[in-house]
């Protein structure tokens, strides 16, 4: 795992991953193991996000984790999916054999849909906090996985690829990148609010300038991003003739927008004092990583 902001808690958000897909001698053990392989490594951006935000309202620790881990299990089933020959079509991820490469396209289909359960079902353990809360935190996590959100965006993506150039494709191309990628830094931010029963539009505004920021590096790892260090193949979007923010923006504006977007998502903090500097560097993280 590539170590940056967190790097101790993005271990301890791993363990309890871990702990929730025991090893298994009986008849699913071979879905389990290839559960564990899909949640792998990675930075842990979004569950570090989910503790940081727990921390600064007062969330209890352990109410916390299972919120990180939920989500991360929610993103590596979103990566598991769109990895798939029907989606991307990708063979690498986190510098290993994608799930349905390593164990077959069936099985990768199951780990998608087993992970994106397993992340319910850790919110739904969550203890220490009122149940209403997280029945509200469950609620909110369905909808910004769903048609509304992270899958309503992919679909928009694939659309997009499908159907030719939108009237402004600037205005397009934020919208699907507001629902694919920055659903779940929003539902991230905003849990620790929402389990500490407190206003989550500062998180909010936080997170829809990084989750927008993300993408933009996103965008630009892709056209000269090493693939080594990406631990994906790169020049995949140029090559669909896919529309993205290098291309609408050209490299340099596509970089001082994403600067411009973390400065954004800083500048929303403002409300919080010291705590949140770990929230604020993750925000800088996020647009100067090279994976």
């Amino acid at each position: 795992m590539a170590e940056g902001p967190g790097a101790a808690d993005a271990r301890v958000i791993s363990d309890r991953l871990a702990a929730a897909l025991p090893e298994e001698s009986g008849d699913i053990g071979e879905l389990v193991r290839a559960m564990r392989y899909a949640v792998e490594g990675g930075k842990r951006l979004r569950g570090l996000i989910v503790l940081e935000s727990a921390r600064i309202h007062g969330v209890p620790a352990a109410a916390a984790l299972d919120a990180a881990a939920a989500i991360e299990a929610m993103h590596a089933y979103s990566l598991v999916h769109d990895d798939l020959p029907a989606m991307d079509d990708d063979a690498l991820r986190r510098g290993r054999p994608t799930v349905h490469v390593a164990f077959g396209e069936a099985m990768a289909i199951l780990v998608g849909d087993a992970l994106q359960s397993l992340a319910f079902d850790l919110v739904a353990g969550i203890d220490g906090v009122p149940a209403e809360r997280v029945v509200d935190l469950a609620r909110r996590l369905a909808r910004q996985s769903g048609m509304a959100g992270m899958a309503g965006g992919q679909w928009c993506d694939i659309a997009a690829e499908r159907g030719g150039r939108p009237a402004d494709p600037m205005a397009h191309i934020s919208h699907i990148q507001r629902l694919k990628t920055g659903a779940l830094f929003r539902w991230s931010a905003e849990a620790g609010a929402m389990l500490a029963g407190a206003d989550p539009a500062p998180m909010t505004a936080y997170a829809d300038a990084l989750g927008l920021a993300f993408q933009i590096r996103d965008d630009l790892l892709d056209v000269d991003g090493d693939a080594a260090a990406v631990g994906k193949a790169v020049g995949k979007d140029a090559g669909r003739g896919k529309a993205t923010f290098v291309e609408l923006m050209g490299a340099d504006g596509a970089r001082a927008r994403a600067a411009a977007l973390a400065d954004e998502a800083v500048a929303a903090l403002a409300g919080f004092g010291p705590e949140a500097d770990p929230l604020r560097d993750l925000a800088r993280f996020a647009v100067a990583r090279v994976t």
